[in-house]
């Protein structure tokens, strides 16, 4: 399980930087100017092995501007929804009066239990980290000091968010055989109606207004014969419409919930499929290997003077969103059922397309009397691609390590083309498939 962290602070604190940091990115503006990140941004930040998302907000209790009531009430929100709170201060101004505001708005937010820690920034030298022992007067336990610009003691502060996630943040407890299958899609599209459909229980609160499902409901249960995990995840909205600030977190723990599932149903209302919304989740699956699964849902309210109607829907599926050619599509009402048995039916091939391996032997067969017969990619000086042989490294998904004479050689239509024999020689439906390609030698 994934965890979130939500940075906060005053203007000017160096909160985009250190997000920047973090995550290893520069996605946040970055600006001398206080205020100048107006909207939340997340990423995704790994450190010894776990990841977690840290989320940028704006700064608070600093001059007044006409952005200062919604970024309050965003970060009011970021206090709630998080799991590890960095409460971060300016050293160079040390502990002032705005920040013991925020010291008291965190614990009337948070209810006083919420992991926080406090990071005095700017700090860039030793001789100056003295000055630290001031943030503990806001009554946190908590403090490092760090400098975001220079990474000083970057490796102290990540130390202490993964010890100040929750305790089963990381490893998920389940069988081996167990299914983890996430339901994924934006508001009011009938994730929870499905899940109470495919479960047979009203587990997951049902109701016309979009966003009902606040967080991920967890439930265990056994279908034909095989442990699933079922996680309902709260809907999506556009990125402009993300007003009252809790679908902006529910939209960030639809991705945690993603990152610890084996296979997704993106649900997609049949009325209007292949939103941005859509799109954004579909890709956030495709890259962390997951399985896919298209669901049209409400197709019982999808009337059409014509019998093609379906195939005319698929059709825009593939031109719309042409990554996800591997994924099978399913037409469902979550309503009166239709379509709900073929879906549990679809996750396990799906599920057992994610495992299969392809031998080394038939590998090697490919490159041999396939790849042979194709135009190889060459660059400017008329030296041609010369692929050696290839190996499966993993499987969950299928991925796929080529060894050639120059990785630089190789674009994405050749790339894509190697993707479209590999599944040609094994069934990888659902599965995204990965190919990497690695220099066995250098072309004089």
């Amino acid at each position: 399980m994934s965890g979130i962290i939500a940075i906060i602070g005053r203007p000017n604190a160096g909160k985009s930087s250190l997000f920047n940091r973090l995550t290893e990115s520069k996605s946040a503006i970055v600006d001398d100017m206080p205020g100048v990140t107006r909207d939340r941004l997340y990423g995704e930040a790994a450190y010894r092995g776990k990841s977690f998302y840290v989320i940028d907000t704006g700064g608070i209790f600093g001059e007044d501007s006409e952005f200062s009531s919604g970024i309050k009430a965003h970060v009011d929100e970021a206090v709630k929804e998080c799991d590890v709170i960095i409460f971060l201060l300016d050293g160079h101004d040390g502990v002032t009066s705005s920040d013991e505001e925020i010291a008291e708005f965190i614990r009337r937010a948070s209810g006083g239990n919420k992991p926080v820690i406090v990071a005095m920034n700017k700090l860039d030298d030793v001789k100056h980290d003295d000055l630290v022992n001031d943030a503990y007067s806001l009554g946190f336990e908590n403090v490092v000091a760090v400098s975001a610009l220079h990474k000083r003691n970057l490796d102290e502060l990540e130390d202490l968010i993964i010890n100040l996630l929750p305790e089963d943040y990381g490893e998920e407890e389940s069988d081996s055989d167990e299914i983890r299958l996430v339901i994924a899609g934006k508001p009011n599209v009938g994730k929870s109606s499905l899940l109470n459909k495919i479960t047979g229980s009203e587990r997951s609160l049902v109701s016309p207004i979009a966003g009902t499902t606040r967080d991920p409901v967890d439930m265990k249960i056994n279908l034909e014969g095989q442990d699933f995990r079922i996680i309902d995840t709260a809907g999506l909205r556009r990125r402009a419409k993300f007003d009252g600030d809790l679908e902006y977190y529910s939209f960030v723990r639809t991705l945690a919930a993603v990152d610890r599932s084996d296979v997704a149903l993106l649900l997609m209302d049949a009325r209007e499929p292949c939103t941005d919304q859509d799109k954004k989740i579909a890709a956030h699956v495709v890259s962390k290997g997951k399985g896919l699964i298209i669901v049209l849902n409400k197709w019982d309210l999808v009337t059409s003077e014509n019998n093609n109607k379906a195939d005319k829907l698929v059709k825009k599926i593939r031109d719309d969103m042409p990554f996800l050619n591997f994924a099978p599509v399913i037409f469902a009402s979550a309503l009166n059922g239709r379509g709900v048995n073929k879906i549990i039916q679809t996750v396990l091939t799906v599920n057992q397309n994610r495992q299969k391996r392809i031998p080394t032997n038939i590998l090697n067969r490919l490159m041999r009397d396939v790849l042979a017969f194709d135009r190889l990619p060459s660059d400017k000086k008329g030296r041609a691609l010369k692929v050696y042989y290839c190996s499966q490294a993993e499987s969950e998904p299928p991925t796929f390590i080529f060894f050639v004479n120059n990785p630089g050689l190789v674009n994405s239509s050749f790339e894509n083309h190697v993707k479209n024999k590999l599944r040609e020689l094994e069934d990888f439906t659902g599965s995204p498939v990965r190919t990497f390609w690695r220099g066995k030698d250098k072309e004089e």
